[in-house]
């Protein structure tokens, strides 16, 4: 299958105050995507506290919605029951993570984050903006400008529905909060 490296914006898509440009912009998708994998690479190289890019996905979810059904947690995640399973096991195992009766339902149990399991997703989440801040040190000031102004538009790319590894959490790939945040 193949796949535009290249992508450029017609007029009739450019904001207005770029209308009047005869030429948009053009983004080389491959560079993109290859710059954008690297960093989040360079984001999760820390201590992951001994958990799997998985498990702390799962682990922000938890954080993020409060206790929640198994089912749920592996909907939201994207993985099959019995991965779900293995993967919850061995964040009770560390003490991420409690398992609780579901007072709606008692074939059925909830998931709720511990403070052990908090502490270790804000000493991730530190470590992350720690590295990320000594590596902007690093920039020009016009190059920190450059990339403050396309904040914005990275948010957007993060958040289209539908997009790879798109969840809105820290997805099976983790959302961006839990694989570096």
């Amino acid at each position: 299958m193949s796949a535009e490296s290249v992508v450029t914006t017609t007029p009739d898509e450019a904001s207005p105050d770029e209308a009047s440009t005869d030429e948009a912009p053009a983004v080389d998708v491959t560079r993109l995507r290859v710059a954008l994998a690297r960093l989040s690479r360079r984001l999760r190289r820390h201590e992951l506290a001994g958990l799997t890019p998985t498990q702390l996905a799962a682990l922000a979810t938890v954080e993020r919605s409060g206790p929640m059904r198994l089912g749920d947690l592996a909907a939201a995640e994207g993985i099959a029951p019995s991965t779900l399973t293995r993967l919850v096991t061995a964040l009770e195992e560390s003490d991420y993570v409690r398992r609780h009766a579901d007072p709606s339902d008692a074939r059925a149990s909830t998931l709720a984050i511990t403070p052990h399991g908090q502490e270790a997703l804000e000493r991730i989440r530190t470590e992350s903006t720690l590295m990320l801040t000594a590596s902007l040190e690093l920039l020009t000031p016009a190059q920190r400008s450059t990339l403050a102004e396309a904040l914005p538009v990275l948010e957007q790319l993060a958040e289209v529905p539908g997009s790879a590894g798109s969840t809105g959490s820290t997805g099976s790939t983790g959302s961006a909060e839990a694989r570096g945040r």
